[in-house]
């Protein structure tokens, strides 16, 4: 499940994160979320959240 629909995220669910300084490189981030920042129901490059450990990022893929 991709994250650009924000009905499908939330707190505390597992997902993999793509953080701004890494958009170049593709690279993908683990964690659990912890708040939802973005407020529109969907975003084409994916949902904005803030991970249990403070990183934000954009959600690529839902794990669990």
């Amino acid at each position: 499940m991709n994250g650009q629909k924000r009905s499908d995220i939330k707190p505390g669910l597992t997902v993999l994160i793509v953080l701004k300084q890494d958009q170049r490189t593709g690279k993908l981030t683990r964690g659990v979320v912890k708040d939802i920042l973005t407020k529109s129901p969907n975003h084409p490059h994916g949902i904005k959240v803030r991970l249990e450990n403070g990183q934000v990022g954009r959600v690529k893929e839902i794990v669990d």
